[in-house]
């Protein structure tokens, strides 16, 4: 149903995810409305499918960061630390401060200072935006994000935009106990959307969801 999802509008892309069962909470529906995705994706803004933003990057598809965002839910709280990883375009990092509200804290961190730099240039295109990059509620940071990034931690939610060999260890080691991660691992040829969820206690249960296809968590390009 995602491909039918697409609309000539942000709220007509919202309203079709809903209406498809892609975004199936009023929390979810309310913070992508709030973000205008033609801000973040230099063309077919409203198309339901991934587009490129440069650096050998893209920005997900509407149906992903919804699926992401409901997932991770639970965990997006008013007042939440939660960390990007691969933000990419910012989209959804302003989409996750939308959940967390005025006392939560997002940090997006990505491995291109490029795409660190087209982040913030994104989201100052709205005064929301403007308003989260000064307030301090959004940062975006340059940083290998296999490694995530502690000084922000810990995070009660992270989300991994880019398929990773394995859910690497400093990750799950900044998940808050009760804390969620939302990433994809890459598995022989295919890819899948893993979650892991850390205990009260500190013990992790990680649960394999579903096939998905994204760009590699890799090193960042070698200077030229």
């Amino acid at each position: 149903m995602a491909w039918r999802s697409s609309g000539a509008s942000n709220a007509a892309l919202i309203t079709n995810l809903a209406g498809n069962g892609l975004i199936t909470t009023e929390r979810v529906k309310k913070a992508m409305l709030g973000v205008d995705r033609a801000h973040y994706a230099p063309s077919s803004p409203y198309e339901d499918s991934p587009q490129r933003i440069g650096y050998s990057a893209t920005i997900s598809a509407p149906h992903m960061h919804a699926s992401a965002c409901e997932s991770l839910l639970r965990f997006l709280s008013p007042g939440a630390r939660v960390l990007d990883v691969g933000s990419g375009s910012g989209y959804l990092t302003h989409v996750l401060a939308n959940l967390v509200g005025s006392e939560g804290k997002v940090i997006g961190v990505d491995h291109i200072q490029g795409l660190v730099d087209l982040a913030e240039s994104n989201m100052g295109k709205s005064a929301a935006g403007r308003e989260l990059l000064a307030s301090g509620r959004v940062r975006f940071v340059k940083a290998d994000g296999r490694k995530g990034w502690g000084e922000g931690g810990p995070y009660d939610a992270i989300h991994v935009g880019a398929a990773a060999a394995e859910a690497h260890g400093p990750l799950i080691e900044q998940l808050k106990a009760p804390g969620r991660m939302f990433i994809p691992v890459a598995e022989n040829l295919s890819q899948f959307i893993w979650v892991y969820d850390k205990k009260e206690d500190g013990s992790v249960k990680k649960t394999r969801s579903f096939g998905v296809q994204y760009v590699p968590l890799t090193d960042a390009p070698a200077e030229r």
